[in-house]
């Protein structure tokens, strides 16, 4: 009985180990490009981007989390305590010298626009040049070239292994390979249960939507987002067309376009940050129902709009989630 159990979940993709095996060090891996080697398991880290710390507390290793930065939402509602001990060393965009400050034998990071070639924090060579390593998650470098500036474009389309790659890795480099799949086996029991729900609601075959991150003014085109991100595996994998035919990650587009493709459902984000006007979700729906154009799309006027964590929006472990909160607000709507 329990051989068959083990052979299910290797056949359901879990990939459960009977025994997670050791790191074995120096232990050498390619990361975003960039030849990584450690000969032991980091002591500290500290962390450019919410996802890159939420992934270390999933794995038990916020004791060695120095320092935080790049938030959107409040943090995961288990960590919310842990989380609380931990500097901030910024909301949004810390200093290179805020991170070195930590002396961190790891910065764990988000995206590369933050560490980079041209990484607004610094660059992976100014880090190295200090002996301090860079690991960046693969779901903003895997399938996406970063140097077209901005949030970069997609050469392929996002999927949840750039996100469980990532897990591993970060839990290989600290040793903790048996939190690694345990987690990854989680996320994809959620990842099944979210698409297995939505096939079960016999949705219109037809079925469209528009995912809305924010926009730099809400009287200027929004920020929406391209078929190949996260937004596009949550539809994708949901059956749903998305109306922005776009490679980018954020392409902006007028609601006058949006409108004349008339999407069935709307997607909005909600956060904490504040750095637009359009990044608070009151002012986003206020704007759709009192815009002249975008108010008299069909998703509006019967009130299909669906409120998303902005981080569940990103190429993170959120995105699943993020299917989930999708899949579930489906089955509470009507297309007829």
């Amino acid at each position: 009985m329990r051989q068959t159990l083990i052979a299910a979940a290797f056949l359901a993709g879990a990939a459960i180990p009977l025994q997670a095996q050791e790191t074995s060090y120096p232990l050498k891996l390619t990361n975003c490009g960039v030849e990584l080697s450690f000969d032991a398991a980091p002591d500290s880290a500290a962390t450019i981007g919410q996802s890159a710390t939420e992934i270390l507390y999933s794995l038990g290793l916020a004791p060695k989390v120095s320092g935080t930065s790049v938030w959107f939402n409040p943090v995961l509602p288990e960590f919310a305590e842990v989380n609380e001990g931990i500097e901030r060393l910024a909301d949004n965009d810390p200093s290179f010298e805020s991170v070195v400050a930590k002396k961190p034998d790891l910065v764990a990071v988000q995206y590369e626009w933050h560490v980079g070639e041209s990484g607004i924090v610094g660059t992976r060579e100014m880090f190295h040049d200090i002996g301090i390593p860079t690991y960046i998650l693969p779901a903003d470098c895997d399938t996406k070239d970063n140097s077209t500036g901005g949030d970069g474009t997609r050469t392929g389309a996002f999927e949840t292994a750039s996100v469980y790659k990532g897990i591993r890795e970060l839990a290989t480099i600290f040793d903790v390979q048996g939190a690694g799949e345990e987690l990854v086996s989680e996320l994809q029991g959620t990842e099944k249960d979210a698409i297995a729900r939505a096939e079960g609601l016999e949705l219109p075959g037809d079925l469209s939507a528009v995912f809305w991150f924010s926009s730099a003014d809400l009287e200027i085109d929004p920020y929406v987002a391209g078929q190949l991100g996260a937004p596009g595996y949550m539809m994708d994998a949901l059956g749903i067309e998305n109306v922005i035919q776009s490679d980018e990650e954020w392409p902006t587009v007028g609601w006058e376009s949006i409108a004349r493709a008339d999407p069935d459902v709307i997607v909005i984000a909600y956060m904490d940050r504040r750095r637009f006007a359009a990044d608070d979700v009151e002012k986003k729906l206020e704007f759709l129902r009192t815009d002249p154009v975008a108010s008299q799309m069909t998703a509006v006027q019967e009130g299909r709009i669906v409120q998303m964590d902005a981080h569940a929006m990103s190429a993170t472990m959120r995105s699943i989630y993020g299917l989930a909160t999708l899949a579930e607000a489906l089955s509470e709507m009507s297309f007829e």
